[in-house]
C-alpha cells in the first residue's frame, strides 16, 4: 500500500515537473505576482520572469516582496525592467532599499502579522512563485525558511509554482505543502541565500551585557532582525532552559539550541518547540534546522499575533531601532531621509511582550 501511495505521488510529480521559462508561461500581463520571502526566493522562476519581461512579453505585473534579497535584486527589482513591474514593498531589503528611496519601488506600511488577512481578503494573487524543500513520501514539500506570508498566498493564488531545491531544510509545524496544491515543479538545487551573524563590534560588551542582564532563566525570547539583536545571543550562552518563539530564527539562536541553552523546557505555549515565521543564518544552520522536529514553522498570521505572543510567559522581545530621542520615542524604519526597513514584526512582538 505504501509503495501504491509513493508511486501515485512521484507520478504527479514527474508530470508537474517543467522547466523555469514553461512554468511561468501563466503569468501575463496586469497580473499580481507574490515570491518567497528573503532566503525562500527562487532565483531560476524569477530569472524566467524577468526573462519574458526582458523580451517585451510582460507589462504592468505587480509584484510584492519583503525583505528583498539579491535574487529579487538581479530580476525583478533590477533598473531596467522599471518599466515593466510596478514594485510594493512590506519591509525594505538590501535589494530594495536604493529603488524605493527613488520612488521606483513603492512601501506599504503595515503590521507583519496582518498581512496574511490583507493578501488573502483584499489582493487578487495571480501567481505565487517559492523556494520548497524536496517532497517527501507522503507527497508533502516543506516552507523551509519562509512560512510567514509565503504559505497563505501560496493557498490564495490561482497558480502556485514552486522551486524544489534539495538545500531548503524540511521543517514542521504548520509549514508543509502537499503536492495537489501545487501546479507546476521546477528543480533547481542552487545554494540558499545565506545571512550569518556580523562580526564583533567595539560596542557589543556594553550592549550584549545590559541586555542579556534582563533576561532571566527560562524565559521565552524573541530575537529581531538585524545585526544588534543576533549579537546580543552571544552574551546569553550561560542562561538555563530558554524558549524560543520569534518572528525570525537565525543563527544565532540556532547555535544557543546547540549548546543547550535554549531547550524550551519552561514554555507554556510549543513547550520543547522553537516557534518561528522566518529563519535566515549560514549552510550549517540550515542543516541543524533539517528535519529536525523541535523546528516548528508557522504562518505570521500566528506567531506574530500579539495575543499569542501574550500566551508566553516571561516573555522577552529584543528588537533594533535607529534612533532614540530624549522623550525615549523610538525609530525604527526611517533614516537620513529614506524609507530604510519597515515595522515588520517589530511592533507585533512589542505588543504582546508588553506586561
Amino acid at each position: 500500500m505504501e509503495r501504491s501511495i509513493l508511486s501515485t505521488y512521484t507520478a504527479e510529480y514527474e508530470q508537474k515537473l517543467t522547466t523555469p521559462a514553461k512554468a511561468v508561461e501563466v503569468l501575463k500581463s496586469g497580473d499580481t505576482v507574490i515570491p518567497g520571502v528573503a532566503c525562500a526566493e527562487p532565483p531560476a522562476l524569477l530569472a524566467a520572469i524577468a526573462d519574458r519581461a526582458r523580451q517585451g512579453d510582460l507589462q504592468n505585473i505587480r509584484v510584492y516582496v519583503l525583505a528583498a534579497q539579491k535574487h529579487a535584486g538581479a530580476t525583478i527589482l533590477s533598473p531596467d525592467l522599471c518599466d515593466c513591474f510596478q514594485v510594493y514593498t512590506w519591509f525594505v531589503g538590501p535589494a530594495d532599499r536604493k529603488l524605493t528611496g527613488v520612488g521606483i519601488d513603492y512601501f506599504i506600511p503595515n503590521y507583519f502579522h496582518e498581512l496574511p488577512r490583507i493578501i488573502e481578503d483584499y489582493l487578487k494573487v495571480d501567481l505565487t512563485v517559492s523556494t520548497v524543500s524536496p517532497m517527501d513520501k507522503n507527497g508533502f514539500f516543506s516552507f523551509g525558511l519562509s512560512n510567514d506570508y509565503t504559505s497563505t498566498a501560496a493557498r490564495c493564488a490561482k497558480k502556485l509554482v514552486v522551486e524544489v531545491n534539495k538545500n531548503m531544510p524540511r521543517v514542521f509545524g504548520g509549514s508543509l505543502l502537499h503536492i495537489s496544491e501545487v501546479d507546476a515543479i521546477v528543480e533547481n538545487d542552487a545554494p540558499v541565500i545565506e545571512l550569518p551573524m556580523p562580526g564583533p563590534a567595539p560596542e557589543d560588551d556594553a550592549i550584549g551585557n545590559c541586555i542579556a542582564a534582563m533576561v532571566p532563566d527560562g524565559a521565552t525570547i524573541q530575537i529581531g532582525a538585524g545585526a544588534v539583536p543576533n549579537m546580543v545571543t552571544r552574551y546569553l550562552s550561560g542562561h538555563k532552559d530558554l524558549g524560543v518563539h520569534s518572528e525570525v530564527l537565525g543563527a544565532g539562536i540556532v547555535d544557543l539550541v546547540k549548546k543547550g541553552v535554549v531547550t524550551g523546557k519552561k514554555k507554556a505555549l510549543h513547550p520543547m518547540k522553537h516557534v518561528f515565521t522566518l529563519a535566515s543564518g549560514t549552510r550549517d544552520t540550515f542543516d541543524f534546522m533539517d528535519d529536525n522536529p523541535s523546528m516548528e514553522s508557522y504562518p505570521v498570521s500566528y506567531v506574530n499575533a500579539p495575543e499569542v505572543i501574550a500566551l508566553n510567559d516571561n516573555m522577552i522581545s529584543i528588537n533594533a531601532t535607529l534612533e532614540v530621542d530624549l522623550l525615549g520615542q523610538c525609530n525604527s524604519e526611517f533614516l537620513g531621509g529614506m524609507q530604510f526597513s519597515g515595522t515588520g514584526g517589530q511592533l507585533d512582538f512589542v505588543r504582546g511582550a508588553f506586561d
